[in-house]
């Protein structure tokens, strides 16, 4: 038996990135315009950067809470005072070392070996791998498509439920979709969780890349303090900071103790310097944010209308997130188009074959760069689009 064989089969099985693999092939390459990752090209603003190297140079290096430093669990709660209007206790907020790590955390609280946990596909490939690691099944949904744009079914999630689920998985707005779940949606979600004593797993990273008139529906906007959710989410989109791995779970004040538990068994806590970055992130950070979404909104619209502009590209406006999620008319391997894009428009893209159920036709683009890059990025796909 060789050494891999020695593994447990759910290691085994944990899939290579379809986006990595992408970026694998172009990475290194000469004038490439990659809109691959899930990131924007602005580097943390100095406000945050700076909390965080006095931090450093005080001496803040040393064994700091597993919940999270005090001073940052508050201002998470003044931030959803502001963005959200509720009022929640400081006890209610996990830090942890990712938005990836929150969902982790989530999952080994809810469920376990063979257990069952729904999703809305096309999906961020990450928590349907994270949940067959630990050992439980990952069932997709998949989103509904159509000239009208991407919707969710209720019926098609409470269809998939068994009695081994013990989880749905949410989120909205979508990665890589764009759909963001109207309040009606997220309540008709919430009334199903309820009636069948399930968890729900709200990844709400991007609700305030929203393009509406304000930030995206919310479970917080309709749920009861005793409901069953485990709110998932980072610093990473918000405040440009995917480098530093940091996120939170907000949770019911009871849950703390164990959350705390799991995050001393898996890191042991963020770096103390780090979370005082994060502090002043959420504290002096909101107009940071509105130039953010301002900005994705631009580039949004700029590539939208050079895509369109070709006839051969289908795709719906996202309504939030910073993904255009689009099919080429012809195209049907959504991978060998994303190797050749990278080999002949010297373009990086982001496999819908990454995704999951649905999005197998698809190539997703993260519009969040600058002007002048995405003009540049979306004229080399539409000259590939004529020779496709």
């Amino acid at each position: 038996m060789t050494l891999i064989e020695n593994l447990r089969a759910e290691a085994r099985a944990a899939p290579e990135s379809g986006i990595v693999a992408v970026m694998n092939r172009g990475r290194d390459r000469d004038g490439m315009i990659p809109l691959w990752a899930g990131e924007g090209d602005l580097p943390t603003p100095a406000f945050i950067t700076d909390a965080a190297a006095r931090a450093l140079a005080g001496g803040e290096t040393f064994y700091t809470w597993q919940k999270g430093i005090p001073e940052l669990r508050q201002a998470l709660a003044r931030y959803y005072v502001r963005h959200f209007g509720k009022s929640f206790a400081e006890e209610e907020f996990i830090v942890t070392g990712s938005g990836m790590h929150a969902i982790q955390l989530a999952l080994d609280a809810v469920a376990g070996n063979g257990d069952e946990v729904v999703y809305l596909s096309p999906a961020w490939p990450n928590f349907a791998a994270a949940a067959g690691v630990a050992g439980a099944v990952p069932v997709a949904v998949t989103l509904d498509q159509s000239g009208n744009g991407w919707s969710c079914d209720v019926g098609k999630i409470e269809a998939a439920i068994t009695p081994r689920t013990k989880a749905l998985f949410v989120n909205t707005p979508s990665n890589p979709t764009g759909w963001t779940a109207e309040r009606e949606t997220l309540q008709a979600i919430l009334d199903l969780a309820r009636e069948r004593g399930l968890w729900i797993i709200a990844d709400e990273i991007y609700s305030l890349f929203h393009y509406g008139d304000s930030r995206a529906p919310s479970f917080i906007d309709i749920m009861a303090n005793e409901d069953r959710i485990l709110f998932v989410n980072s610093f990473s989109k918000n405040w440009a900071m995917t480098g530093w791995r940091v996120g939170w779970i907000k949770t019911h004040p009871s849950l703390q103790q164990v959350f705390e538990n799991l995050v001393q068994y898996s890191t042991s806590g963020v770096a103390q310097f780090m979370q005082r970055g994060a502090v002043v992130a959420l504290d002096e950070g909101d107009a940071f944010i509105v130039e953010q979404v301002e900005r994705a909104r631009a580039a949004r619209d700029l590539v939208c209308g050079i895509l369109a502009a070709t006839g051969r590209a289908r795709f719906t406006v996202p309504q939030g997130a910073f993904y255009l999620f689009f099919a080429v008319d012809g195209i049907t391997d959504s991978r060998a188009a994303a190797f050749d894009i990278v080999d002949r428009a010297n373009v990086g893209l982001a496999p819908g074959t990454a995704f999951g159920p649905g999005g197998e036709a698809f190539l997703r683009l993260c519009f969040h760069r600058r002007l002048d890059q995405l003009e540049e990025a979306a004229h080399r796909l539409a000259k590939w689009m004529r020779t496709a």
